[in-house]
This record gives C-alpha cells, sequence and structure tokens, in this order.
C-alpha cells in the first residue's frame, strides 16, 4: 500500500473524529506540531521509524512526550493508533492530507501564488477575492516570490494552473514568431 493511500486512510478517519466533536482545528494544529516536532529531531524520527526499537520503548517515550505537551485526548490517541501500527514516523504525510481532508469537507480549496516581488496586503486580499469568485469556494492562498517570472502573477489551485506572468507572455510572444 503507498504511502499516500495510508496517508489519506488515517487522515479521513482522523477528520471523521475530530468534525464530529468539532475539533478539527485544535487537532489539526497540534498534529502539525508534532509532526514538526519529530521532523526536527532526527534521533526521534529513528526512534519511532526503527523496527528494532522495542515498542514497549517506543510507547514510554510517546507517552513521556504526551504528557509534556498535554495534547487533546483525541490528538493523544490518535497518535497511540500511528504507533501501535507503526505509522508515526509518517506523521508529516498524515499531517498534510489530514489538512487537505478537512479543507475538502470543509469547501475550502488551497491556492498557490507567485509573483515576482512580495505584494502588499491589499493587492493580496483582491487576488484572494478573484479566486473565490473564479472557484466559488473559499480559498487558503500560500503567497510565493519567483523574480524569474519577471512581473505578473501565476496562481495554482490544483492542477489548474492561472499564468499571468510577463515570462509567459514573453514566451508566447516568441513562440507566435518563431512559428509565424
Amino acid at each position: 500500500m503507498s504511502l499516500q493511500t495510508v496517508a489519506r486512510r488515517y487522515a479521513s478517519a482522523l477528520a471523521d473524529v475530530v468534525i464530529e466533536r468539532k475539533e478539527e482545528r485544535e487537532v489539526q494544529q497540534e498534529i502539525d506540531q508534532w509532526a514538526s516536532m519529530i521532523e526536527a529531531n532526527p534521533e526521534l524520527k529513528e526512534v519511532f521509524a526503527n523496527p528494532t526499537i522495542a515498542y514497549d520503548q517506543k510507547r514510554k517515550v510517546l507517552e513521556e512526550l504526551i504528557s509534556r505537551t498535554r495534547v487533546r485526548p483525541t490528538t493523544a490517541s490518535f497518535l497511540r493508533v500511528l504507533l501501535r501500527n507503526q505509522r508515526l514516523s509518517q506523521l508529516r504525510d498524515v499531517a498534510e492530507r489530514f489538512a487537505q481532508v478537512l479543507d475538502e469537507r470543509g469547501g475550502v480549496v488551497s491556492a498557490s501564488v507567485t509573483t515576482a516581488k512580495p505584494i502588499p496586503e491589499d493587492m493580496k486580499n483582491q487576488v484572494r477575492e478573484t479566486l473565490m469568485v473564479a472557484t466559488g469556494r473559499t480559498v487558503r492562498v500560500t503567497f510565493n516570490t519567483d523574480e524569474t517570472i519577471i512581473g505578473g502573477l501565476v496562481a495554482r489551485i490544483g492542477s489548474t494552473i492561472f499564468d499571468g506572468s510577463v515570462q509567459n507572455r514573453l514566451q508566447r510572444l516568441s513562440d507566435e514568431l518563431a512559428g509565424g
């Protein structure tokens, strides 16, 4: 079974529980923090990933970390399930898929907008609203910069790309001149 399939299954199961309990964002935040903690600590990741380390030792480490971080019972139970099924070292993948599942179920789409230079907040709001109108959904936008696009912007929502960059316009003009 692929890692993406595994991550989707765990993420969907967790989403079912947290939506019912109305603790989506709190658990999402805790899961993200845990994933970051494990990723930032290679020794900790190795403990959870290494099959030669006894389950009881891993469980003791997990329980100590749970008591120190004081996570919600839902989060603690989920982490224990991942440990029991030898998936805790894959928490980052599960956390990313979990965020996607919550967004999908909440009618939110994620978009990535790239501009040549950072843009002011009022322009970010205009872009966000334009994307909401275009999709008919709530849009969570991540803004990035890439000087190679020269100017304009490139917006990506899922597999759809809206390329209004100067670089793209120049490439189209070059293609037209070369072909015509």
